[in-house]
């Protein structure tokens, strides 16, 4: 790892994803979370304010990234519920068949190498009757947006640890055996290329 991904890219990300904007969408999705949760790619820790007392059981966080990990400011002793973190990649979760009963995406997709093993892997956690909450920006549904996405992307992708700016998100999620109970999409407040918003839950198909 070098020097930019271990001491750079970690506290742009957790500048990025604490913004206003961001955080009023995770607040559309976390709060619906409930019994055993999993949170795929849980960052700096952005969600952990918005999880129900009242409603979860136990959360199970996975993310890649230690130093992404250590830009955490909650002590999560005192959470309400159970709190595990676990160092690994949405593509092998260590965890059992049927495992959750929530599995929470926010602003992940965008930077996952293999969505398609990674959400066969949330197929397999998820219990039948589970739901997957997600929040996430991809591609613009304005021709002039998704040709400066397209332009932009290689480079963006570089600096901005693999993050992607043009995915389909609803197709990703359909096309891997989910289907939605509910999507909404819009703009957000900032930079176009990155500010358009899909967020909703999922069933397994």
């Amino acid at each position: 790892m070098g020097f930019y991904d271990k001491y750079i890219l970690p506290s742009a990300i957790n500048w990025a994803c604490k913004q206003k904007p961001m955080s009023l969408q995770r607040m559309k999705v976390v709060p619906f979370a409930e019994g055993n949760v999993l949170e795929i790619g849980i960052g700096p820790g952005l969600n952990l304010p918005f999880y129900s007392k009242d409603k979860v059981k136990n959360l199970t966080a996975i993310e890649p990234s230690l130093e992404t990990w250590k830009k955490n400011k909650i002590n999560t002793q005192e959470l309400p519920f159970d709190f595990e973190f676990v160092q690994a990649f949405a593509e092998n979760i260590p965890a059992e068949d049927n495992s959750f009963d929530t599995v929470i995406l926010t602003y992940t997709l965008c930077t996952i190498k293999d969505t398609f093993q990674s959400l066969e892997e949330i197929r397999r956690v998820l219990k039948p009757s589970g739901k997957l909450l997600f929040c996430e920006h991809g591609k613009a549904p304005d021709k002039v947006i998704q040709q400066w996405q397209n332009r932009i992307n290689p480079l963006w992708k570089m600096v901005g640890g693999g993050c992607n700016l043009n995915k389909d998100i609803p197709m990703i999620i359909k096309v891997n055996g989910f289907q939605f109970e509910n999507l909404e999409s819009n703009y957000i407040p900032g930079w176009k290329p990155a500010s358009f918003n899909y967020w909703g839950t999922a069933k397994i198909r």
